[in-house]
């Protein structure tokens, strides 16, 4: 959901000889001028299918595709404002939800290849039913219901090709029940090859307030390819998170069961992710 614009100007300016014998020195032509570097789009969109959808490593689509997209609005005060959406599973802990639509806004800034972001994100699952999450917090005796959803703030600082971001859960994790104050930590890469290839990597954690269980540890490693605006890339994915089935809210939370509920799978086992996508 990042975009980047860059690009060149090459202006050439001629000169004329004056003649060997003139009254007046002959007049230098006026310099051609610059031309003004465009400004990047204000709005830009983007369309993404991916062969699974992972979100901080964790299963979303039950080893399931996913169609996502969205829209990012940027001013060159550094202000933003976007939408990205993406088709979920109700077994991945949205009961009665099938659509995940997130709303969020910020501010970055670059200062040479120092950059920064601050902002807010807020995930929300239309149709879900908070009061069925079977992943209740067993060291809770509270009871959350309404729609799923959890309300993020961030700070991002970036260096060239390595970024670190803090997130921190200013609502109930998810709504799982009393476990605001969770924390997740993002260390990526991301290094242009050339040629329109590029390599990628990740390791995040995620420390989940009063629910130390579902703590885990997840990673990535990928390629991409450009090939005429579109982005074709493959990324190993995994986890260290407690999924081993069946479930039970204490020594594998992340042991999902799909919609039927005659079907469980980890959903932080390890799997290869396929994808294509493009900005426009």
């Amino acid at each position: 959901m990042r975009k980047y614009v860059l690009p060149l100007a090459l202006v050439a300016s001629a000169s004329a000889s004056a003649p060997a014998i003139a009254q007046q020195p002959a007049a230098e032509p006026a310099a051609t001028p610059a031309a003004a570097t465009p400004p990047p789009p204000a709005v830009t969109g983007n369309m993404t299918l991916v062969s699974e959808y992972r979100f901080r490593g964790i299963d979303q689509t039950f080893g399931k595709p996913a169609i996502q997209g969205g829209f990012d609005y940027s001013h060159e005060s550094g202000i933003y404002l976007g939408n990205w959406n993406s088709n979920v599973s109700q077994g991945a802990g949205y009961p009665g939800g099938n659509i995940e639509m997130d709303l969020y806004g910020g501010w970055k800034k670059a200062l040479g290849d120092v950059g920064l972001d601050v902002g807010g994100i807020y995930y929300y699952y239309p149709g879900s039913d908070a009061s069925l999450l079977g992943a209740a917090n067993p060291h809770s005796t509270k009871t959350n219901s309404g729609t799923v959803h959890n309300i993020e703030a961030y700070v991002g600082v970036s260096w060239q090709w390595l970024s670190f971001k803090w997130s921190h859960a200013i609502s109930d994790y998810f709504l799982v029940p009393d476990t605001s104050g969770t924390n997740y930590y993002d260390l990526s890469a991301t290094y242009d090859l050339g040629g329109g290839w590029g390599v990628n990597g990740h390791v995040g954690h995620l420390s989940v307030q009063g629910y130390s269980e579902t703590d885990y540890t997840d990673y990535k490693v990928g390629v991409t390819k450009d090939v005429s605006g579109w982005v074709f890339g493959a990324s190993y994915v995994g986890t260290n998170a407690k999924g081993n089935c069946p479930f039970n809210a204490t020594t594998s939370p992340y042991c999902f069961a799909n919609s039927a509920g005659n079907h469980t799978k980890d959903a932080g086992r390890s799997t290869v992710v396929l994808q294509v996508g493009k900005t426009f």
